[in-house]
């Protein structure tokens, strides 16, 4: 039988829905309108009569955008930095938290505060740049032209993920490492056979947390790759962004969409990836959290 809610019980649990229902609005809104927009005639876009559904509904734009080979080649570009940069940032991160969290490590106090003073203060953004040119002539002595590497390898060390996987691997019981030594594992195979299964729900977490970063980074593409054949599709997006915004460009406009439903339907585009994803890891998300933030 349930037990009936007392009156202050049932106030919060009113207030918490309708709370949660005014976030996921908020949060949800501005999908659905850039869908609007992307899809609405000329005149409704350019007039702001789009409030929330479409108006004059056209799929111009987006033939627009999928004949453009430059929005293709950056979509590219884009999916070779966030599979590869994710890729050798979990390959760092795990590497990194699995050495942190055991006590035998020399220093292991040192280098513990070291990471995690790096979140506390930066060199800055000049230093950093930099930096990134330095490895920059480093790649183009060995042969390295191509800058997308120099995105993937440099944006490769995030304190904050390292941490949660050192936490997550400092829960895995103790005794179950020394029963794989004495079954003759070595210190590779205790890592692939006994952290990483026992530490997936953190390790999808950060892998989450480190795709999504790549494939919106924005910034240092922007600064580090100069071929426009190079450049990722939140930097394409912004270019696009800009020369709608060249009033010489704009003169001439006289297609049936408006400039701006592009620029709309390349953001719907980038964000249709993350929405097909993410469900599918959902699940490891709160757990994966939960386990590598907090140390038992």
């Amino acid at each position: 039988m349930k037990r009936k809610l007392e009156v202050s019980e049932l106030i919060f649990k009113i207030v918490s829905y309708v709370f949660l229902t005014i976030f996921a609005i908020c949060c949800l809104y501005p999908f659905l309108y850039a869908v609007s927009a992307a899809i609405s005639g000329r005149e409704a876009v350019e007039y702001g009569q789009i409030v929330l559904f479409p108006k004059d509904i056209q799929f111009q734009a987006f033939a627009e955008m999928f004949n453009n080979n430059m929005f293709w080649n950056s979509y590219t570009n884009t999916l070779f930095i966030t599979f590869y940069g994710t890729l050798w940032a979990m390959g760092v991160a795990i590497l990194g938290a699995y050495a942190l969290s055991k006590k035998r490590l020399l220093f292991r106090k040192g280098f513990n505060f070291y990471l995690v003073f790096t979140m506390w203060f930066s060199a800055g953004i000049v230093p950093q740049y930099l930096n990134y040119l330095s490895t920059q002539e480093v790649f183009s002595a060995i042969g390295i032209t191509d800058d997308k590497w120099l995105v993937v390898i440099a944006m490769g060390m995030a304190a904050m993920n390292i941490i949660l996987l050192r936490n997550a691997f400092e829960g895995v019981p103790s005794e179950i490492e020394e029963a794989a030594i004495v079954d003759g594992a070595s210190e590779f195979q205790v890592l692939t056979q006994v952290y990483i299964p026992m530490s997936k729900s953190t390790i999808a977490t950060v892998a989450l947390f480190f795709a999504i970063s790549r494939w919106n980074g924005y910034f240092w593409a922007r600064q580090m790759i100069s071929n426009l054949n190079e450049h990722p599709l939140q930097v394409f997006i912004r270019l696009k962004l800009e020369e709608f915004r060249d009033p010489d460009i704009m003169t001439g406009w006289d297609k049936a969409f408006a400039a701006d439903s592009v620029i709309y339907a390349l953001i719907v585009c980038s964000i249709i990836p993350v929405l097909i994803i993410y469900p599918f890891i959902q699940k490891y998300f709160a757990k994966g959290v939960n386990m590598g933030g907090v140390k038992e």
